[in-house]
């Protein structure tokens, strides 16, 4: 079978990060085998459509037609594509050369329902942090220790550098646009709950990492902070909530459950080595899984409990219908809201197994209204 042709989606929401955009379209076109077609999706930031349309007079340059977010601009570039298989890169990604031919090889077995590749951290301060683990690096939209080093199905791909056959991507749906990343909010799991929803359709089809596809992700300062951190873990606990509200705890949580119990205590047992990064590391570690837990609990719970009042998102956005997800983690020494007294303990049980895990939204019916990504985390 020859490789299918392959249109690349590069959403993008902002000029604040132009010079990264720029990059990001450079990389494909040097590309050794050069997609058929590079389609950049702006999504709801007229100014940048007009700029980047002058700018990248071979890119197809177009408005995202759906919900505000980056699950609607996703949707917008795959109806667009012209081609059999549709590749995301992120507008703050750049691909190493040979990139479309890692990720178009595999296609070649008719099996292969989508490829994923290695999103390698390209810190703007030239070093992570010495307290970052790299077991979490998924926090700034990376590939994280843990994954396989070699060619492996897996469960999901991380939204930076990931692909599938167009026609089952729009088969299923597409992506959720109630999950997702809009703006800088720190939410995600689209790519997660996408993921198990091709594999429900077709238990056969495989999702593959190659992980000889790279990507270097730009992290800028804020997102290597504490703070930044501390708010994008709570956020994955609450949009893994979201996902196995929607899919089911089980496929939900399959793979966190591998990552608390291998992945994390090496990490902490290594960290007691010399140049392991010692207690402020290890530190980190334990704080992202408690606070992607507790974002996790919390987002059960409030999908359990009903809501009155007008004042929630009509979304049904990840902590469920009418429930407004949080921008940000609780402060340290600060609870992060009461639980209801009625909680299940069922909620409680399937949040100690909801790590910090990397992720991975339907297409709002015809008429709705459009809403917007920006790639990232």
């Amino acid at each position: 079978m020859n490789t299918p042709g392959l249109s690349v989606i590069v959403c993008a929401y902002t000029l604040d990060r132009w010079a990264d955009l720029c990059e990001a379209i450079d990389s494909l076109r040097a590309q050794r085998q050069p997609p058929e077609e590079v389609v950049l999706v702006v999504d709801h930031c007229p100014d940048l459509a007009r700029r980047a349309a002058a700018a990248f007079p071979d890119v197809r340059v177009l408005t995202n037609r759906e919900r505000r977010g980056l699950s609607g601009a996703r949707n917008t570039g795959v109806r667009a594509a012209r081609h059999e298989v549709v590749a995301f890169l992120d507008d703050d990604a750049a691909a190493e050369p040979d990139w479309t031919v890692r990720l178009c090889a595999p296609y070649r077995d008719p099996d292969v329902y989508g490829v994923g590749g290695l999103v390698v951290a390209r810190w703007e301060a030239g070093t992570r942090p010495d307290w970052f683990p790299p077991e979490f690096d998924w926090v700034v939209g990376c590939s994280y220790r843990g994954l396989p080093v070699h060619r492996s199905p897996v469960r999901n791909f991380i939204g930076a550098n990931m692909s599938f056959r167009r026609r089952e991507a729009l088969a299923v749906g597409g992506f959720r646009t109630d999950l997702g990343r809009v703006g800088t909010r720190p939410l995600g799991c689209e790519e997660t709950e996408f993921c198990l929803r091709l594999a429900e359709r077709h238990p056969r089809a495989v999702l593959l990492h190659e992980p000889a596809a790279v990507v270097h992700h730009h992290v800028p300062p804020g997102r290597a902070a504490f703070a930044y951190f501390r708010s994008r873990c709570y956020a994955e606990g609450w949009s893994k909530a979201a996902v196995a509200r929607h899919r089911g705890a089980g496929a939900a949580l399959a793979s966190e459950r591998s990552y608390l119990r291998s992945t994390v205590p090496l990490a902490l047992v290594g960290c007691l080595r010399p140049g392991g990064g010692g207690p402020r590391r290890a530190g980190a570690l334990v704080a992202g899984v408690a606070l992607t837990v507790a974002g996790y609990a919390l987002g059960r719970v409030r999908a359990l409990v009903p809501r009155s009042g007008g004042s929630g998102s009509g979304s049904g956005g990840p902590g469920g219908a009418g429930t407004a997800a949080p921008g940000t983690a609780p402060r340290a020494g600060r609870a992060p809201s009461a639980v209801p007294s009625g909680s299940t303990a069922s909620a409680v049980t399937s949040a100690s197994t909801a790590s910090a895990a990397p992720s991975g939204s339907v297409a709002p019916a015809a008429g709705e209204a459009p809403g917007r990504p920006g790639g990232g985390p």
